[in-house]
């Protein structure tokens, strides 16, 4: 009988089970695309939704700050630095201990021996510092703790920024997934309308270039989930949030216009940089580490004093004190190799100043270039290019339900928006994250 049928209208026939064939074919591979986009998602954001009921957390960038300053685990080793620079700075302020000996002594002549004419010695000696060197050297620790504190300011400033661009990476991606996946909503709603034209008015190119563009479609939502957990797992790592966690964040990806005072912040940048500090209180430290080398030309001085007990019998005369004075002769060293390396280290800590110095000024200029190329980016968006993209799809819309348009072109007009919207997100976050590089570059906020 189906031979019949289609033996009576044998072209229509052929065209319906074409179609049948294709529409199954395209809602296997959506159900598969589907079906590998959860799986991607799974594996990137952690465990099964059931794990997550009791660990979801929501934040925005200023308590995602608090929480980094509190949780991240290169804030808290850099913090251990400060600690070990002040042990040091309680070594270098400590005496030297005193020592205590004892000897003995006795004769061996005139019928004496060690039982009946011996005797005991004890002595005790102070290690007296000349010249100022335990003034040196506290100076010396107290600018290294100085330094370190310097140090970690520095850290805490690269950090913060990279979890800036982090966070906001995670927002623009999560932008771009929305956009993917409208488009692969709509051409999907596409190809079912294309599977329903049992008259043949859909060309069969047109169906395949649909086809081609669902695959397409599928394939970026596929990238953005990837790259959107990858990227959320960087943000975890930096908060310390452990991989299960489910988080969202509250803070949106807008555009607010800054206006930064180039000159004041060249002004400024010297001496707001934490790096620059650091290396500054590291050049006085050697300035006092060299006075430091060159109190070592004059040696210290040990001195004992001590009691000499000793029996009735002698062999010298009773209970005796003594006082002693023990001082190097500085006749071959007087620390030459080490004054001469002090100033050394002077030379290459003042070097090594100029060179941050220039790349600080250098870094501070290129961020503002590119702060103003991104913000003129944003704003010629702002004067009506997305407005206008969306209204041409609407036109386009409105065109294709009157049949004045066909439906690669109606095609068309959705991806122009759409991708007029996405440049727009990555415009939104190039002008983010070059506000956050010029505050990281100046050394303090621009907002």
């Amino acid at each position: 009988m189906e031979l019949q049928f289609f033996g009576f209208l044998p072209e229509t026939g052929k065209r319906i089970l074409r179609i049948g064939q294709r529409a199954l074919l395209i809602i296997f591979f959506m159900n598969l695309g589907m079906t590998v986009a959860q799986a991607v998602a799974a594996d990137l954001t952690g465990p099964t939704e059931k794990n997550h009921e009791s660990q979801a957390i929501r934040f925005s960038l200023d308590e995602a700050m608090a929480m980094f300053l509190k949780q991240n685990f290169q804030v808290i080793l850099a913090k251990y630095g400060i600690d070990l620079a002040r042990a040091r700075e309680i070594t270098a302020g400590l005496f030297p201990n005193p020592e205590v000996s004892v000897g003995l002594f006795s004769s061996m002549t005139q019928g004496c021996n060690t039982a009946r004419c011996g005797g005991i010695m004890p002595q005790v000696s102070q290690l007296f510092l000349i010249a100022g060197k335990r003034g040196y050297q506290i100076e010396s620790a107290a600018l290294g703790t100085a330094g370190a504190e310097a140090e970690f300011e520095d850290a805490v400033r690269q950090l913060s920024a990279t979890l800036k661009e982090t966070y906001i990476r995670v927002k623009a991606l999560e932008e771009h997934l929305e956009v993917d996946q409208k488009i692969k909503n709509r051409l999907f709603k596409l190809i079912q309308e294309t599977s329903s034209d049992v008259q043949g008015r859909i060309k069969e190119r047109k169906r395949i270039r649909l086809e081609l563009m669902v695959v397409k479609a599928e394939r970026e939502v596929i990238k953005d989930l990837r790259e959107l957990g990858e990227t959320s797992l960087d943000l975890r790592i930096l908060l310390g949030i452990p991989p299960e966690t489910n988080i969202t964040l509250t803070t949106p990806l807008a555009y607010h216009r800054v206006e930064p005072d180039i000159g004041a912040l060249r002004a400024s940048v010297l001496n707001s940089r934490p790096d620059l500090r650091a290396k500054r209180l590291w050049q006085a430290r050697r300035k006092t580490d060299l006075k430091l080398a060159k109190s070592f030309r004059f040696p210290d001085a040990t001195v004992g004093l001590g009691l000499m007990l000793q029996g009735p019998q002698g062999p010298d005369n009773q209970q005796q004190w003594n006082l002693g004075l023990s001082v190097p002769l500085p006749i071959f060293n007087r620390n030459q190799g080490g004054i001469q390396q002090a100033e050394t280290a002077i030379q290459v800590a003042d070097a090594d100043y100029r060179q941050a110095e220039n790349r600080v000024l250098n870094e501070l200029d290129r961020a503002y270039h590119r702060f103003l190329e991104s913000r003129q980016l944003v704003e010629v968006y702002h004067k009506g290019v997305l407005d206008r993209a969306l209204t041409l799809l609407e036109m386009a819309q409105q065109d294709r339900q009157q049949g004045q348009l066909g439906i690669l072109e109606l095609v068309d007009a959705a991806r122009a928006a759409q991708e007029t919207k996405e440049d727009y997100i990555d415009a939104l976050f190039s002008y983010q994250r070059a506000v956050f590089r010029l505050e990281n570059a100046a050394g303090r906020s621009i907002q």
